[in-house]
């Protein structure tokens, strides 16, 4: 008897969102039970819709919601769904390959899932208001975290037809993004989108950045129609409403899988060390030349961080941007972490009797 998850109907219909063999090997648990391969191309309030070889079907997610925010249904999973029935419903995922994940903006310590399955994160950020380079920094240590490839995408680069001035913001895009590629597109006169169009082609991406970024144009563009709602950015500071209010999965006419996400005003870390990490891998590199292993690159003796800021090889934006997500990651662990929060409590005290010390030391010598 030939497999369902292998039959060639499964393979001509899934393989556009993504289904291979190794996706159909995870199933084959699931398809001995009769149950459907599909993908969760959009999450509405406790339903989804799912792609499978019948067609896109409506689905409940009532068996798979459990306290864990991290492991509700998202768009993005793989997932197993009942043959039929009114209504359908979501009976398993999948185990993912990558998760995007940041913090709520609630002030319970849960992470929010925004997308599954992520091979390429694009970063959309806008030309036509002022770089904020931080933001950027903290978009990037969540995407390297989740496993998935950063990309970072300067949209509206038809409003900087400088080509000088258009170079010099992508040196400073690039200094805060080793190891990342940078791309200046233009959905007006297509500036670029060739180039983006062949590094999505293949795999997932999910598309990120603030209202007003650009994004549903963005998105629109790489899909050669206008499917995403657009609506034009304030003058006054260049954010925008937000066009897109769910997060929707789609297959590039080229190749490849696109989910758009609605604009992010706030973008917490989530257990993001290894993240910021990659962000900053030069602090990270010099780090390991200081004189003291626990170095807070604050004023410890012998710092190689300090000392490349001193010298002009480190911009202090970057430690100070570097030192800002490291103590909001530490902070966000702490929370759920006991043995993280006594480990901090530990640190703030020694460094208050160091700085303690110091004072008294300084007061003796003024004696």
């Amino acid at each position: 008897m030939t497999s369902s998850s292998a039959a060639p109907s499964v393979f001509s219909a899934l393989a556009p969102y993504g289904w291979d063999d190794a996706w159909a090997d995870a199933f084959a648990p699931h398809d001995n039970e009769g149950l459907l391969p599909g993908r969760v191309i959009r999450v509405d309030r406790g339903q989804c819709d799912v792609v499978t070889a019948d067609g896109i079907v409506r689905a409940d997610t009532a068996f798979v919601t459990p306290h864990d925010p991290l492991r509700v249904v998202c768009t993005g999973d793989w997932v197993a769904v009942e043959p039929g029935g009114n209504p359908r419903y979501v009976r398993t995922c999948l185990p993912r390959r990558t998760a995007f994940v940041r913090s709520t903006s609630s002030k319970r310590s849960e992470g929010q899932i925004l997308a599954a399955n992520v091979d390429h994160a694009i970063v959309a950020v806008s030309l036509a208001v002022e770089l904020d380079l931080g933001r950027i920094e903290r978009f990037l240590a969540l995407a390297w975290e989740s496993g998935a490839q950063p990309l970072v995408v300067l949209t509206k680069a038809d409003l900087v037809p400088d080509e000088v001035t258009r170079a010099h913001l992508v040196q400073d895009v690039e200094l805060s993004a080793p190891g990342v590629t940078v791309l200046t597109v233009s959905s007006v006169d297509g500036h670029g989108l060739d180039a983006l169009v062949a590094l999505v082609s293949g795999g997932t991406s999910v598309l990120l950045g603030q209202s007003g970024a650009g994004k549903s144009t963005l998105a629109n563009a790489l899909l050669g129609e206008d499917v995403m709602e657009v609506r034009a950015a304030r003058d006054v500071d260049g954010k925008g409403r937000h066009t897109t209010t769910t997060r929707n999965l789609l297959a590039l006419p080229g190749g490849g899988v696109l989910i758009d996400t609605p604009g992010l005003r706030g973008v917490g870390l989530w257990d993001a060390e290894s993240g910021v990490g990659q962000v900053f891998s030069e602090i990270e590199e010099l780090a390991e030349r200081c004189r003291f292993h626990d170095c807070a690159h604050t004023a410890e003796p012998g710092c190689a961080v300090l000392a490349a800021v001193d010298a002009g090889d480190l911009p202090a934006r970057r430690l100070d941007s570097y030192r800002k997500l490291v103590r909001e990651n530490q902070w966000i662990v702490a929370k759920t972490d006991a043995r993280v929060r006594a480990e901090l409590r530990r640190d703030w005290k020694r460094k208050g009797a160091a700085g303690k010390a110091a004072m008294e030391a300084k007061r003796g010598r003024l004696r």
